[in-house]
């Protein structure tokens, strides 16, 4: 037999000894013709005593201590409990108070029955009503007195030893269930833990609020699980947007927490983690009156910290694991056949341990790969985790542009190899070789693109994301900036957190537009104006991945950009000599052409993004005709893209077929 066995035998022991005891009682108050002996009452009052050395205690002793019950008032919960556990109780009751209607304990015939009454057992601030162990069913002009009671249907079950979470609480809280790890906390998450038990070790932690910030929801909770585990509690979440919104609902929901702190193992995990700083606009007054109202271990998880809440007793910085932690990570997720891979992993994502394991068993169980793609499916499995949602702020750009592609003057198309390679060997410059021991800025690689509109920037960027296999998000301005004050820094945060965890280069078209100069504060409007580029100023030297600024007017921008960007590539208008092999480039291998005369095409004065309209628009023209594409629909999809262009058009440099008749 079990203790927990033995305990619930003994707490049946008791509770039988207390409701034959209280039978007693109330016959003797009724004078009854079988009443009960002085001698009976003084052995029922010896057994109960002798069932009471349990331990531990019986549930009723733990509870009476637990909510500071006086003798009179433990009296009068038996007397409302033994209700559910005794069917003759109910007759006993309106016998004890001559009244046949009267099936039911009242506070007039608890002063009755028991000794060493209080009067004031029932007043609002007392335990009973205080904890909400009993309910008062009083109705019209009916006294107090007499009014009937009805002991809590969670305390009746703790009482007779059946111990489970408030069923009023079960739609507000998840039990909070973190996969468990193979291995350890990271040091620098197990630090948290530590420095958060030491903490309760020195204080008393009946109504203790921890306040945890990150940015990662999963390693708050991690620690917040270890810490629970050490303290032999469970945890459980409340999402904090299921805070009643109403007083009296809010009032209800914070004490039965706290009851069931009182009566069960258990911590609370308050999750504020999405709402970021709109939290503090829809939820700061009831989760400040939750936290003034409620007791025992409360973990507060947000992005920030949130202030102007007094109750929260100390504030513990989590992070995702370090890169050299990752590193650790991905090695012992991978074992034997880790090789190189765990840094280029952790070098390119920011992953917290969960997922790094997960990642890597998964890779490993489900086909058994090779060496020579488990590199590639690895890759792949953490780009699918780390492909940030940005909603409407961004637009993922499907990729399809290689090297090939690209026609560039040498030294411009130097610079993008070099921004390629920093990328592939950062974990060799910043961990292997100590750079990130000396830097806590400028880890990531800010790049300015700039030159007129059709000159290859957003191809230069499907370039390096191509070749990187890493996600291009085009940033979308116009749902980026806002009017409201400090909507504008919201948007970008969201679109720099969401990327920074890797697989993603942000690329901001006609960046002009947000990275403009500074402007002299003539009102409101230019002080918050130059917030934002601030804001911006300081956001993108922190940034550790990958943000392309592509613009056509780089005057145009903020001259304290310029010491942030790691490189600054031009985009000349191309000369005769590129616009020949754009033009070869621009017809793909299936589409059939026709005596192209491609030396006579490179004297049109066109960009790159231009001779790709006049190559796509011949492209229709000649499918319409059933036909391939001749130099003569090609010089007709160029005059459409000139007049587009509004320049000026000397027709002799488009009459293909004049020439050639002549010629002939």
């Amino acid at each position: 037999m079990s203790n927990l066995e033995q305990w619930q035998i003994g707490n049946d022991r008791y509770l039988a000894a207390l409701l034959h005891w209280l039978r007693l009682r109330l016959i003797q108050l009724a004078e009854l013709s079988d009443k009960p002996t002085t001698q009976e009452l003084k052995q029922a009052e010896e057994n109960i005593a002798e069932a009471a050395k349990l331990q531990p205690p019986p549930a009723l002793e733990i509870l009476s201590q637990q909510f500071n019950l006086s003798p009179f008032e433990q009296n009068i919960l038996l007397l409302c409990s033994a209700l559910e556990l005794d069917t003759q109780m109910a007759t006993l009751c309106a016998q004890a108070q001559d009244n046949s209607h009267w099936r039911y304990p009242t506070f007039a015939l608890a002063l009755a029955c028991f000794e060493q009454p209080i009067w004031d057992a029932l007043s609002p601030q007392r335990p009973l009503r205080y904890w909400r162990l009993l309910e008062i069913n009083q109705s019209g002009v009916q006294p107090l007195t007499t009014s009937p009671l009805r002991a809590d249907e969670r305390i009746v079950n703790y009482i007779k030893g059946l111990n489970y979470l408030d069923h009023h609480l079960t739609s507000f809280l998840i039990p909070l269930d973190v996969p468990q790890q193979e291995f350890e906390l990271p040091p620098s998450q197990q630090s948290a833990v530590e420095t958060i038990v030491h903490s309760l070790e020195q204080s008393d932690w009946e109504h203790l609020v921890i306040q945890l910030v990150g940015s990662d929801s999963l390693s708050k909770q991690l620690v917040a699980q270890q810490v629970a585990a050490i303290l032999g509690l469970t945890l459980y979440r409340l999402p904090i947007e299921l805070l009643p919104s109403q007083p009296q609902e809010l009032e209800t929901l914070a004490r039965l927490w706290y009851r069931e702190s009182l009566l069960l193992p258990i911590a609370l995990y308050l999750d504020a983690h999405e709402n970021n700083a709109s939290v503090l606009e829809g939820y700061a007054l009831p989760l400040h009156r939750f936290l003034a109202r409620s007791g025992g271990l409360i973990f507060v998880s947000g992005r920030d910290t949130q202030p102007g809440i007094a109750q929260i007793d100390c504030t513990i910085d989590v992070n995702k694991p370090t890169p050299d932690e990752q590193q650790q990570l991905w090695a012992a997720a991978l074992g034997s056949v880790a090789g190189d891979r765990p840094g280029y992993l952790s070098s390119q994502f920011n992953l917290n341990s969960i997922v790094i394991a997960e990642i890597a068993k998964s890779t490993l169980v489900e086909n058994q790969p090779v060496a020579d793609s488990l590199s590639e499916q690895l890759w792949r499995k953490c780009l699918a985790y780390t492909r940030p949602r940005f909603d409407i702020l961004a637009h993922r750009l499907d990729a399809k542009a290689t090297w090939e592609m690209l026609v560039l003057p040498d030294e411009e198309l130097n610079l993008l190899h070099q921004i390629v390679d920093q990328i592939q060997h950062r974990s060799t410059v910043y961990q292997d070789w100590g750079f990130q021991q000396r830097m806590n800025r400028g880890l990531g690689i800010s790049t300015l693109f700039a030159g007129e509109s059709g000159t290859g920037k957003t191809m230069a960027a499907e370039v390096i994301a191509n070749d990187l296999h890493l996600n291009l998000y085009r940033i979308d301005l116009s749902t980026v900036v806002n009017k409201y004050i400090g909507e504008t820094e919201k948007n970008l945060r969201r679109l720099f957190d969401a990327a920074e965890d890797g697989g993603a280069i942000l690329f901001f078209d006609e960046a002009d537009a947000l990275f403009g100069k500074r402007s002299e504060v003539k009102d409101s409007h230019d002080r918050y104006a130059n917030i934002e580029i601030n804001y911006l100023l300081q956001r993108i030297e922190s940034y550790r991945g990958l943000a392309i600024l592509a613009t056509n007017l780089k005057n145009a921008l903020d001259p304290a950009f310029m010491r942030r960007l790691r490189f600054i590539v031009n985009f000349p208008f191309p000369g005769a000599k590129e616009r020949c092999l754009i033009w070869q480039k621009a017809f793909p291998q299936a589409t059939p052409i026709q005596d192209l005369d491609f030396n006579r095409l490179a004297k049109l004065n066109l960009a790159g993004g231009s001779i790709h309209n006049v190559a796509l628009n011949a492209a229709f023209l000649a499918a319409k005709a059933d036909t391939p594409i001749t130099m003569a629909i090609v010089l007709a999809a160029a005059r459409i893209e000139f007049r587009k262009l509004d320049r000026p058009i000397n027709e002799s440099e488009f009459r293909w077929h004049n020439l050639t008749e002549t010629t002939r």
